[in-house]
């Protein structure tokens, strides 16, 4: 078990988080309809079974014709066919031209395309002719067979976070199903008498639940399963109770609040009843203290356990920094910090700390990073505000123009 005294570093935490059961991805899978798998993880890559374009079109309205047929310009020749896209043209005659539009099939004999902006129609027998008034390129504006994906190659790879951008690639090789992680499944609850709902009368010491509300939105924008169970009350009993059902059923037991050593805190004897728990002092800030550990089921396998600070800020910077990491894993993704990008520094910070800060802040008008004003653990304002968290290492002062790392909340969250 952990010194509690004495503070680990982030990546140490991220190396014994890997090293444990959340190193291993679910291993159920399912099959989901495309158009429904948006945010889930490929459990096996995406190969073409045909080249993308499955033949060569062309990227503009205009004229197919063989661009030798053009040796100057104001060639005029006959229109021999119209090719609107879905019409697959017959073989083009030399001398002549189609009048072909944007992804169409470009007819077999044609080499090149003509703008239409570059060509002047000129009516007549059939369909006309056209005048060309630029001299074609071989091979201008036509996409290739295959210049987008050769039949065989594989597009997404197991383990890629299905993007919006990444369906439209599945969906262009005629994927209609994809074999994807089974979501973890993750039961939340808070622990403490002084929680109460929105919408309930705010009693004298009490205060209303943000951290259920915020982690449980967090856990679905990671791609969980969430169930929520509420806030148990601060009794040992209740919260020996709360950790058994959890187990069931559940992948992820996530909780807020109660994991420090204090009279009142019930987590860690309630965990370690049912399971093993460490308490771990992690050298950042916001969000020092950090519980993990493991509960037994009633089959003899056991649900991963992690406990957040209470402070609503540093529950959502721990989350970000250790828990969505571990979901990550789950599903069969990557679960490294992502690696941030350098940002110019619109701000002084004259204050080092000898833990890794992790600052909220946005963007400028200028492109730089500015910070809120107030960044105590306790200010949820600040997480609403910024876009991200530059990542200050120990000992660190930044100044104005300094280059910082910046990581956005969308990059931690795998998105």
């Amino acid at each position: 078990m952990a010194d509690k005294r004495q503070l680990m570093s982030l990546d140490e935490v991220l190396q014994r988080l890997a090293a444990g059961a959340a190193a291993h991805p679910i291993a159920d899978t399912e099959t989901v309809a495309t158009f429904d798998a948006l945010g889930r993880v490929l459990a096996l890559p995406v190969t073409s079974g045909l080249d993308v374009p499955p033949a060569d079109n062309t990227s503009m309205d205009g004229y197919a014709l063989h661009h030798a047929d053009v040796p100057a310009a104001g060639t005029v020749l006959p229109v021999a066919q119209r090719l609107p896209a879905g019409v697959v043209g017959r073989p083009l005659a030399r001398g002549t031209v189609a009048r072909i539009f944007t992804g169409a099939q470009v007819p077999p004999g044609a080499t090149a395309v003509v703008m239409q902006e570059q060509c002047e129609a000129i009516a007549g027998e059939g369909l006309g002719a056209v005048r060309i008034d630029a001299v074609p390129a071989d091979g201008q504006w036509v996409r290739r067979r295959g210049e987008d994906v050769q039949q065989g190659a594989v597009v997404l790879a197991a383990g890629t976070r299905l993007t919006p951008q990444a369906l439209g690639l599945a969906a262009s090789v005629g994927a209609a199903t994809l074999r994807v992680r089974r979501r973890p499944r993750v039961a939340l609850f808070s622990t403490g008498d002084e929680l109460v709902m929105p919408g309930e009368p705010l009693r004298p010491g009490a205060i209303y639940n943000s951290n259920r509300f915020m982690l449980r939105g967090l856990l679905q924008a990671a791609g969980c399963e969430v169930t929520d169970l509420g806030i148990v009350p601060d009794r040992r009993d209740a919260t020996v109770e709360a950790v058994r059902m959890a187990a069931a059923g559940h992948d992820l037991i996530l909780t807020s609040g109660g994991v420090s050593t204090g009279e009142e805190d019930h987590i860690r004897p309630a965990v370690e009843s049912q399971g093993w728990i460490e308490n771990w002092q992690v050298a950042i800030k916001p969000g020092k203290p950090l519980a993990f550990g493991g509960v037994r089921r009633a089959d003899g396998s056991s649900a991963l356990f992690v406990g957040l600070p209470g402070n609503p800020v540093s529950s959502f910077v721990n989350f970000l920094l250790a828990v969505a990491p571990v979901l990550r894993v789950m599903q069969g993704a990557d679960g490294a910090l992502p690696r941030g990008v350098a940002v110019r520094a619109g701000f002084d910070w004259p204050r080092a700390d000898r833990r890794r800060e992790f600052l909220r802040a946005r963007f400028n008008a200028d492109g730089a990073l500015e910070l809120f004003a107030n960044q105590s653990s306790g200010v949820l304002t600040s997480a609403v505000w910024a876009d991200g968290l530059v990542d200050n290492p120990p000992g660190q002062v930044v100044a104005r123009g300094d280059s910082v790392r910046f990581l956005s909340f969308a990059e931690l969250l795998g998105r």
